[in-house]
């Protein structure tokens, strides 16, 4: 194609960029509210790897909430009883989630897939629904204000009241809109993904953090359908050193440190490209507004998985973010002083959580002398006081206020 006649032109209330967990929990809430959408993909297909799969009790209430969850549930998933960090053949920390109120006391691990597609065929019940996958944002589209009224990409120019980049960490929009990423490297790791498919093992079915002495910890659990999710971390920017043991050194660490998984290790990881490497880092975008422009999920804040926090916050920031759009659009002010008010409720959540995070990374996988005597004793006293009550709540709900505003579905 070539010349301006050959762009389609796409009208929407809101285009959303992005089609992962937090940009179609948004659109379903907007189409909801009788809100046009168009969202824009950038892979053809959302039949491909995730590593995020565990599902918190807070998004698990609202995707429920949401008419997604049951369906979701039925493509196939596991649920976690558990969280727990051994040192060795020391159970140092037992996170029970069956203390938490039914039915969603539990994690899940369900294939992202399984998720995206169901909101897909959701969103796609309504007339005023425009899904475009395989499509590359090249540009936003801006009035003689500099307001931002749209993206643009090859064959399509998007236009739009709002914007909403919900592309991820390494977010485009976010780029092209000229706001800093704010990134932290507040984490001491990065971390090594690798899936192995075999039998579960005892315990397969919780999410455990195996230590041993003079290793790395190594993150495991039950994945759909009868595979394992490894992460083993790693010192942050070390895998260069590390690989330069080669791949026998590697699988020999990791079979140490999870000797229930030796055998399946040493037959299913045959080359670098089993493994995925995964750069821990925080971050804050300096601001997640601007006129006509919103951001959300990673390309707003981005965390550690530790805690398994990535869908529970995505989910809970369109929940947030869905009112402040609808006003913004019905009332015809979508300028960054409106915008804004998404930070302004969202902000103190992100902060905690992000504070939280530092605090499990810190207790759960440092390393050295002091920190493998204190961490059995601050385990035990931590499971004795409310503090274990309280960080339970907060890992599994996020802000537990936070709901779906429902008055502003259209009839």
């Amino acid at each position: 194609m070539s010349g301006a006649e050959d762009i389609e032109e796409v009208e929407a209330d809101v285009c959303i960029v992005g089609a992962g967990p937090a940009g179609l929990t948004l659109a379903l809430l907007l189409l909801r509210s009788g809100l046009s959408v168009s969202v824009v993909e950038r892979s053809r297909s959302h039949q491909r790897e995730f590593r995020g799969e565990i599902l918190q009790p807070g998004a698990m209430k609202i995707l429920d909430e949401l008419g997604v969850l049951e369906k979701a549930r039925a493509r196939g998933c596991h649920e976690h009883s558990r969280f727990q960090l051994m040192e060795q053949d020391r159970l140092l920390l037992d996170i029970d989630y069956r203390s938490l109120p039914a039915p969603y006391n539990h994690l899940l691990s369900i294939p992202q897939s399984h998720l995206l597609t169901e909101l897909l065929l959701h969103c796609a019940r309504f007339t005023g629904f425009r899904y475009v996958d395989g499509c590359r944002v090249g540009g936003l589209i801006r009035d003689e204000e500099e307001r931002v009224r749209g993206v643009s990409s090859d064959g399509y120019a998007f236009h739009a009241k709002v914007v909403v980049g919900a592309d991820g960490r390494f977010s485009k929009v976010r780029r092209l809109a000229g706001i800093e990423a704010g990134r932290s490297e507040a984490f001491d790791q990065d971390v090594l993904w690798f899936k192995l498919r075999g039998e579960q093992r005892p315990g397969g079915h919780d999410v455990r953090v195996f230590r041993d002495a003079g290793s790395s910890p190594v993150l495991v659990y039950g994945s759909w359908p009868d595979n394992v999710q490894v992460g083993w971390t790693l010192p942050h920017k070390g895998y260069q050193e590390v690989a330069r043991g080669g791949l026998g050194h590697i699988k020999a660490q990791l079979a140490k440190a999870v000797p229930a998984y030796a055998a399946l290790i040493d037959e299913q990881i045959t080359s670098m490209r089993d493994l995925s490497l995964l750069d821990v880092f925080s971050g804050r975008a300096e601001r997640w507004a601007v006129d006509g422009l919103v951001l959300i999920g990673d390309a707003a804040h981005t965390h550690s998985p530790i805690g398994a926090q990535g869908i529970n916050l995505a989910v809970q920031d369109a929940v947030v973010l869905h009112p402040v759009l609808v006003e913004a659009v019905r009332g015809g002010d979508t300028g960054a002083g409106v915008l804004s008010r998404f930070e302004e409720l969202r902000a103190p959540d992100i902060a905690a959580m992000m504070r939280l995070q530092g605090i499990q990374s810190k207790a759960m996988l440092s390393t050295g002398v002091f920190a493998t005597k204190v961490r059995p004793r601050l385990a035990a006293v931590v499971q004795r006081t409310p503090l274990y009550r309280k960080i339970l709540r907060t890992i599994a709900y996020g802000n537990p206020s936070i709901r779906v505003a429902e008055e502003l579905f259209a009839l």
